[in-house]
């Protein structure tokens, strides 16, 4: 009986491998401190707002939300750079400059002060988000797209889940606390409070990270010696292909920028960024105005949302590259999201059917994230491609300032956040209908 030759594996699917495994996980690691350093000061504040007069939800959330008009400046011509120039460099510079940035919040004494560092921040952060989008283009084939953008996006709940519990146990140096009846105080850590080093622990890991990305990444195929050359040219000719695939009208970077399905995409983009910052910047003090509950409490409790939706988030994006279809992959999530935010007001008093609302809210606004960025490569490519992304993600995460900042002000103004909770289901629900009636990301026809 003659033998079964063993199976042998392409040149193309050995480098898709080992680009999984050298890119993925460092691209990863700098997303979890990014998504840390832009979000830590929903965790800071519940310390930070004692110690800091005048610092009231109001001041927090505009301050959260200045962030993003900083990332608004910057973001299109990041993208191009990561696209005409280089993706490492440009990486490194943002990385350095961010976590400088985030360490010095610890050192705002006025509202102006953390308005100026914030905005800051985000221009020091502005194009990384985008440019690792774009950065996935240059080594990922079509196929793999979604799943890969899917491990990198699970960054954030991942982030989520890891830095509260860090965050919480930093809060208490400098801070009194009740054990057993009895006040105990925890001292300062070289003249400073908790709040203040949680800005600083998060900041300086950014910084190495940097240092890091500038000698461990390749911008293209061509460029990695730990493929070999048969890999890399399989590899390039498979992206080359797809390029070829998705370029059947090509438009240059202008014409992209003000194409109607771009601008949709940033409405829609915008929609959802507004009901996810909104909700992750004051989930914490959601939870400690409705229940009372203590700091290390809430900081169990928020990590239970970002599980559900590094699961979520996972299965949406391999069951889109599954099955090849990217709309209702995006609009399904957010319907569930818009329904289970329009609910939870409604189960003030229960403190399970609250965590379980924003849970399904949670897991929706980041489940939906893989297939929504695969649909500009659906009709652009190159510098068009690249500008457009960073196009839709500036303009869209403008919502990062309306969201933590029209709930922080309905609070303040109200003495509630449920008005605000109101506000971002309906934002979620325009999203939703904009990228159904889109008419992009139907299922592709298998050859």
């Amino acid at each position: 009986m003659t033998p079964t030759p063993p199976l042998t594996v392409s040149a193309l699917d050995r480098a898709r491998k080992k680009a999984y495994w050298r890119l993925l996980p460092l691209l990863f690691l700098c997303y979890v401190i990014a998504y840390v350093d832009r979000a830590n000061v929903a965790i800071a504040k519940l310390t930070m707002t004692k110690d800091l007069p005048g610092f009231d939800n109001a001041v927090i959330g505009f301050g959260a939300g200045v962030f993003f008009w900083g990332y608004f400046l910057l973001e299109v011509p990041g993208s191009l750079i990561v696209e005409k120039w280089s993706a490492r460099k440009w990486i490194c510079r943002i990385m350095i400059t961010w976590g400088i940035c985030a360490a010095l919040t610890a050192l705002v004494k006025t509202p102006m002060q953390f308005y100026v560092v914030r905005f800051m921040l985000g221009l020091a952060e502005a194009g990384f988000f985008p440019g690792i989008i774009v950065f996935l283009t240059h080594w990922f084939p079509a196929r793999d797209r979604t799943k890969a953008l899917a491990l990198f996006f699970v960054a954030t709940p991942v982030a989520q889940i890891v830095s509260p519990k860090i965050s919480n146990a930093l809060l208490r140096f400098g801070t009194d606390e009740i054990v057993n009846g009895v006040t105990v105080h925890h001292a300062e850590l070289f003249g400073l409070k908790g709040w203040q080093w949680v800005y600083i622990f998060w900041g300086v890991p950014a910084v190495v990270l940097g240092v890091f990305v500038l000698l461990w990444l390749k911008d293209r195929p061509r460029d990695a010696q730990w493929l070999t050359t048969e890999e890399r040219e399989a590899l390039e000719a498979q992206l080359e292909a797809d390029k070829a695939a998705g370029s059947k009208k090509r438009m240059t970077l202008m014409q992209a920028l003000s194409h109607p399905m771009v601008l949709l995409l940033s409405l829609a983009y915008f929609c959802n960024v507004t009901g996810t910052y909104g909700i992750e910047f004051f989930l914490p003090s959601i939870l400690q105005q409705w229940y009372s509950l203590k700091i290390d409490a809430i900081t169990w409790l928020i990590i239970l949302p970002p599980i559900l939706a590094l699961v979520t988030q996972l299965f949406v994006g391999w069951n889109s590259d599954r099955t090849r279809e990217r709309r209702f992959h995006a609009v399904v999530p957010l319907v569930a999201a818009c329904i289970a935010l329009g609910l939870a007001p409604l189960t003030q008093g229960n403190k399970w059917l609250t965590i379980a609302c924003f849970m399904v809210g949670f897991a929706g606004l980041k489940a939906y994230l893989p297939a929504f960025w695969a649909m500009p490569s659906l009709f652009l490519t190159g510098p068009a491609a690249a500008g457009s992304i960073g196009l839709i993600n500036s303009l869209g995460n403008l919502g990062g300032f309306f969201g933590p900042a029209v709930l922080g002000k309905v609070q303040t103004v109200t003495g509630s956040f449920v008005g605000g909770i109101y506000y971002l289901a309906v934002s979620i629900s325009v999203a939703a209908c904009i990228l159904f009636f889109l008419g992009l990301g139907h299922r592709e026809k298998t050859p």
